[in-house]
This record gives structure tokens, sequence and C-alpha cells, in this order.
């Protein structure tokens, strides 16, 4: 979506996607605007009530399995099981994706994690490609005349530009800049609480022959799998810098991540994105 800061500013119903990486701010800046006049939507939300949730359910059904007492249970369907999944509360969603490693130490199989990879990649271009139908309901059955895509850190693997060019078209693309000292924060929050990370296969391949011949780490199943999680998260986050780059200088607009932090409301909101628009000109 390309047009002026003023015609930004004049639009009676704008939809705007924010492109960044994890722990940028995205989800905390949606909290933050009018909840009467922007509808929020979470990508990672979709994704695990919609398109990953059969597959959340039964990965969870097979570690009950497990427990005798448990699996009489739900054989004889005397309980049941659902996610309770929030915008605030994804942890299902992450629980699914898992770490690689040793599943002694909650690791996945290498071939289980990379099956997992690629469904979550497939629910996320799913989830993406649902974004103007969600602008649609958003305005028609809701009410709300602004539309706010709280995308998910990896929405610069997508391997199909249609996926960009259908979000251009539909809403302007805003992506959060993180400057060096704010690449160190998050590596250190990630250090301190790693979190599961989408991987491109080719990259995933790359960086586990490089982790296992600097630890001096022999084999695939020794690999402790937080210890791999915080070792990858910085070259993942390079690897990302230059996609999300390319992806605005073609269809969108750049903030750097102090100035998106310091918005408070939607005012300062729309003032920033117009401020981005302007500085593009």
């Amino acid at each position: 979506m390309r047009l002026s800061a003023q015609e930004f500013r004049d639009l009676p119903n704008k939809a705007v996607t924010l492109l960044g990486m994890s722990g940028v701010g995205k989800t905390r800046l949606s909290c933050q605007l009018d909840q009467t006049e922007w509808f929020h939507y979470s990508g990672d939300y979709r994704i695990g009530t919609r398109y990953l949730d059969e597959d959340i359910l039964d990965d969870l059904k097979q570690r009950m399995m497990a427990v005798p007492f448990l699996a009489k249970l739900l054989r004889s369907d005397s309980i049941y099981i659902c996610n309770n999944i929030t915008v605030d509360n994804l942890e299902p969603v992450m629980a699914f994706l898992g770490k690689p490693g040793n599943p002694e130490q909650g690791g996945l199989a290498l071939e289980e994690f990379k099956t997992r990879l690629k469904l979550h990649h497939t629910a996320e271009e799913q989830a993406m490609r649902d974004v103007p139908e969600f602008i649609r309901k958003g305005q028609d059955i809701y009410g709300y005349p602004h539309f706010l895509n709280d995308a998910g850190g990896s929405l610069c693997e997508m391997q199909n530009p249609e996926v960009y060019e259908l979000l251009a078209r539909h809403t302007l693309i805003l992506y959060i800049h993180a400057e060096e000292q704010h690449i160190q924060e998050l590596t250190a929050r990630q250090k301190q609480d790693p979190k599961p990370l989408y991987y491109p296969e080719a990259f995933l391949d790359q960086v586990l022959m490089d982790f296992c011949a600097e630890t001096n780490t022999p084999e695939y199943d020794q690999i402790i799998p937080d210890d791999f999680t915080r070792w990858a998260f910085p070259r993942l986050l390079q690897d990302r810098l230059e996609r999300y780059q390319n992806i605005a200088q073609q269809h969108g607009y750049t903030v750097d991540m102090d100035e998106f932090q310091a918005v408070k409301n939607a005012d300062d909101f729309v003032e920033l994105v117009a401020l981005a628009i302007a500085r593009a000109d």
C-alpha cells in the first residue's frame, strides 16, 4: 500500500501489518491501541487456533497416552483436551513447534522437528492469506474501522512472494528495525529464556552442522536443546535482517525500534506511520 503521509492520516479504514523479529514490541503495541477502533489480528493466534489446533492436540494426547492413568481416561472419553491459546499466551503453539536436540532433554528428533517446521510454515502462509477476509470481518461484523496485523517474526521466511504482494495490497507494511543495541537485548532475553524458533530447512542444516563442530558434539541426539537455541538465535536474527529490509524496501516502510516502542496510543501510532511514509518519499 503506497500513499502519502496525509492520505494515510485521512484514511477512514486504516490497515497495517507489523513486520519484525519477535520481541520488538508488536503485540505490546497492538494491545495499546484503542480496542474499540483497531481490530487486533494475531498471526500466531490464528495459526494455533485454526491451522495447527488439531496437530497441537494430537501431540498432547500422544504424550498423555504414555501415562497409563491418563491413557485409560482418554480411551474411555472420560476427559477431553482443548487448547487455551490467547493472544497473550501462545505457549501451546511454541510447545508444539519445539526445539531440536536430545529427546531425553525435551528435544525433538530431527525429522519430526522438520515436519513441524513445515506444518508451521504452511499454517503461517495460510494465516497471512486470511488477512483480507479478516479486514472485512473486522469492519462488517465487529465494527472496527481499523485493522492491525500482528505478524510473527518468521513472516520474512515466506518462500512465495505472492504473500507479501497480497499483504501490501491490503495493508501498509511497517518494518520495525532493530539496531545493534536492540539485537543485543533480544539475544540476552533469548539466552535467559530460550523460546522455540522457526528455521528454514537449509539454514537449520547449516547451523546444526556448525554448532556440532564448534561445540564438539558428535551426534544430533547429544545436542542440548536450550544450548542450541541460545547459540542459533543471533545467527537466525542476522540471517533475517536482510530479508526484513528487502520486504520493507519493496512493499513497505521502516521505523526504528526506539521510535516504535515510544508509541503510547493510537494517535502516536498513526503519526509514526505518517512519519515513516514521509521519510520514504
